[in-house]
């Protein structure tokens, strides 16, 4: 190791072994805004050599200071604009890559989607929720000791505080997703007290992160309850994540089939890289705001329509539809108005969604069982309809199927956004988690285009 590479780790407080090509400024918690200023000042003492504004803007990886420790002058990252220069702009971050990430893997094109590097396909038909839980919070699937431990964990944080259940009762009346988020924001201050002026540790947001996997469907299934003018039941057996959840939803036991799709439901909508409300969840932990705030965050921007809540809106397909015969034409009419066909299309994949054949399979199972096909039939006219639109990425999405299932268990419509929510949080525990062990606080800039210099007037005072 060359006495520059020493420095470097001295200066930031890390393992020599951890000075390599890909070590940049951001790249780990420890080469802050903070820390390279330290290193900068450093620089200069052994190399008597000033840093001035260009060269810390160019002495940002390890490669640069090398260069520059050889007597070579880095060139900065990129050049400033020149004054008046337009900024590129990504709206909507369209194509940026903001950071690295191990959790989820998803290949658009191909139809590819794996949580750290099991294909979904493996997942859906073999694991239960529980160890995908495991494999997104821990990194690695459960053995079977281990697994028992983490279910157990699991048991333990299912009770609701006093408190949230009285919140969740005086919210009947609301939509679900309101009385969601509140509730979620609520258990952040019955959780455990931090000292004032203390950050939330990685073990602490990890605590917070499964009691969080455990409470949600909890929440979910109180209001229900409420709403329906009973008391909620929160079981307190050892039955498993997807059966827990729905005695307490529907207040009895639910068939095995039943369970089935809900495990299967929760392991296909556990995580989808960084969409809108994993994002938020990373900018919130980002922040140092908390676990409980990461998640709040997370499922205020999921609500909205062009994300989570479409879920909702693609129920309605069926209604609108009204038979199979019908499809075509129902297809064709929003096609000549130029509108959208709900459950069709995402902003990822350019081929089907490769989480719809396992809710499809699941919905057909709860057709058959019901003795009530004919929902089934009319999806699967609509999406024999959409086939010519597939070529341009058109294809069925998560939420085609989703919503009949949920039908066909009983459940109204208003409840598809939240129960695609009791799956994601999962996924939101492990962004932020990753967030977290590596944090940099999430700034990105705006170009701003309007007026400049204005004067104010005296007259107005």
């Amino acid at each position: 190791m060359s006495s520059v590479d020493r420095l470097v780790a001295r200066t930031l407080g890390i393992a020599e072994d951890r000075v390599t090509d890909s070590l940049e400024y951001q790249s780990i918690s420890e080469w802050d805004s903070l820390g390279h200023v330290s290193l900068m000042v450093a620089l200069e003492e052994a190399y008597g050599v000033p840093v001035d504004d260009e060269l810390t803007l160019a002495l940002r990886s390890v490669p640069a200071i090398r260069e520059f420790a050889d007597g070579r002058v880095p060139a900065p990252p990129s050049a400033a604009p020149e004054a008046g220069d337009r900024a590129t702009v990504y709206r909507g971050l369209e194509g940026v890559t903001f950071d690295h990430t191990t959790i989820t893997r998803i290949d658009g094109a191909a139809g590819t989607l794996e949580y750290r590097g099991y294909s979904i396909h493996d997942l859906a038909a073999h694991a239960s929720f529980e160890e995908v839980a495991y494999l997104l919070v821990h990194g690695e699937l459960p053995d079977p000791t281990t697994l028992e431990t983490f279910e157990k964990e699991l048991r333990a944080a299912r009770a609701l505080p006093g408190p949230v259940l009285d919140i969740a009762r005086s919210l009947a009346h609301a939509h679900p997703m309101e009385a969601l988020r509140t509730c979620v924001s609520a258990l952040g201050a019955w959780g455990p007290r931090r000292e004032p002026g203390t950050d939330e540790t990685y073990e602490q947001a990890r605590e917070a992160g499964v009691a969080l996997i455990a409470q949600v469907p909890m929440i979910v299934a109180a209001h229900h309850a409420f709403r329906g003018g009973r008391e909620p039941l929160i079981p307190d057996d050892e039955t498993s994540y997807a059966e827990a959840f729905l005695t307490a939803l529907l207040g009895e036991r639910p068939t095995p089939a039943a369970v089935r799709f809900i495990n299967k439901g929760f392991i296909v909508h556990a995580d989808h890289s960084s969409n809108a409300s994993a994002f938020t969840a990373r900018v919130a932990i980002g922040c140092r705001a908390g676990m409980t705030a990461a998640v709040t965050a997370a499922v205020a921007a999921f609500a909205g329509s062009v994300h989570g809540g479409a879920a909702e809106r693609v129920v309605g397909l069926i209604d609108q539809v009204g038979s199979p015969g019908r499809a075509a034409a129902y297809v064709a009419e929003l096609q000549g108005r130029g509108e959208p066909v709900m459950g069709f299309g995402h902003r990822v994949y350019r081929t089907e969604d490769p989480r719809v054949r396992h809710l499809r399979a699941t919905a057909v199972e709860l057709s058959e069982e019901r003795g009530d096909t004919e929902g089934l039939e009319i999806l699967d006219a609509v999406a024999a309809a959409m086939r010519p639109y597939h070529r341009h990425g058109v294809a069925p999405n998560v939420d085609l199927y989703a919503g009949l299932a949920y039908r066909l268990l009983g459940l109204p419509d208003d409840l598809a956004v939240p129960l695609f929510v009791v799956g994601r949080t999962a996924g939101w525990v492990a962004q932020a988690l990753e967030q977290r062990s590596n944090n940099v606080l999430i700034r990105p800039l705006l170009d701003y285009v309007g007026p400049r210099g204005r004067a104010f007037p005296e007259a107005v005072r």
